[in-house]
């Protein structure tokens, strides 16, 4: 009697780390279906981290290219070497061109993706994408694990990444850190959007003053194009919090927010992570839309005024306002953490 081969699938992921942390909805419901299939991810390296830490991942594989960069010989090269993993099916996250090609060129039998960048050919399962049903990126993500038939929008687990007790061992010893008693909130000041997604500076450091005066440690996270707004709110906050802004690598991030008892964040890659780790989260929106990519935990309290001119998407205010974010008073984040 012939055994059926499990299924060996391989992801396409996202660009952002935000979107890369939602992908593993996806992953989980593919298991929860399949608890045989195998899959593979393959991504940019400034996103690979996110999905080394997914239980669900057998392999994660870097894009070489940089970003922006098409790089057809590179693609090809990419593309003779997945079509010897004899993968069954190609899910893509991105609906650009370039994402559908390698794929393509792997010969990978089954393409699924949304039409996108009229990818017509590169793709033979090819979903249309309904917005007034899938409103929810992760929603998005999901639908293509379902049958067309199947009933719109899916039902989207919740992602849980996992740090191991050895890596967050060898962080802490590496930067002089003690896993000691104290509560630890972690800020994450940044947005890489731009200026209309941030909480102002100075509320980040009165909410960590006062915190700190009550015994709190303050971790500040970001990549080194937030390390500005971090040393920002440090100097503001006395030089009393801890600044990683910078340097550390995202896995190294991880390890460290795995460590916070509750995160303050704007609508950020980083504030995804810290609820994939199953922190305890404010996440503050302002120019976003907390309906189409919340913090995916029910451990989150979302601030978002709602004003008639939010969200706008804009990277900087056009009404040079900016109430959306300088109407959240530090104190009614600092309530929410105590509540929770």
């Amino acid at each position: 009697m012939n055994r059926i081969r499990a299924p060996r699938i391989l992801i396409v992921g996202p660009n952002w780390v935000g979107d890369m942390v939602m992908a593993q909805s996806l992953l989980i419901t593919l298991k929860q279906r399949r608890p045989d299939c195998s899959i593979d991810v393959l991504s940019p390296a400034w996103t690979l981290p996110v999905a080394e830490h997914m239980p669900e991942v057998s392999k994660a594989i870097e894009i070489p290219l940089r970003r922006g960069e098409f790089g057809l010989a590179k693609r090809f090269r990419l593309a003779r070497k997945l079509a010897r993993e004899s993968y069954d099916q190609a899910i893509l996250l991105p609906n650009s061109i370039q994402s559908a090609l390698t794929p393509f060129l792997a010969g990978i039998p089954r393409r699924t993706g949304y039409l996108g960048e009229q990818r017509w050919g590169l793709l033979n399962d090819v979903r249309h994408l309904d917005k007034s049903v899938l409103r929810q990126t992760v929603q998005r993500f999901v639908a293509l694990a379902e049958d067309r038939r199947d009933a719109l929008p899916p039902p989207c687990p919740e992602p849980r990444l996992i740090v191991a007790a050895a890596e967050i061992g060898r962080v802490l010893e590496k930067f002089g850190l003690t896993n000691g008693h104290a509560k630890v909130l972690g800020l994450c000041p940044g947005a890489e959007y731009g200026p209309a997604k941030r909480w102002p500076a100075r509320y980040f450091a009165a909410l960590a003053t006062e915190k700190m005066e009550r015994g709190w440690a303050v971790w500040l996270f970001g990549s080194g194009n937030d390390r500005q707004i971090c040393d920002e709110v440090n100097q503001a906050a006395g030089g009393r919090c801890r600044s990683f802004a910078g340097l550390i690598s995202l896995s190294e991030a991880l390890a460290l927010l795995s460590l916070t008892d509750h995160v303050v964040s704007n609508d950020s890659g980083l504030m995804h992570v810290a609820a994939a780790l199953g922190r305890r989260i404010v996440a503050l929106y302002g120019s976003s839309d907390p309906e189409f990519t919340p913090p995916l935990t029910r451990k989150a309290r979302i601030i978002s005024l709602g004003l008639p001119c939010s969200p706008c998407f804009r990277r900087e205010c056009p009404l040079g306002h900016f109430r959306c974010m300088n109407d959240i008073e530090p104190a009614r984040v600092s309530t929410l953490i105590d509540e929770t």
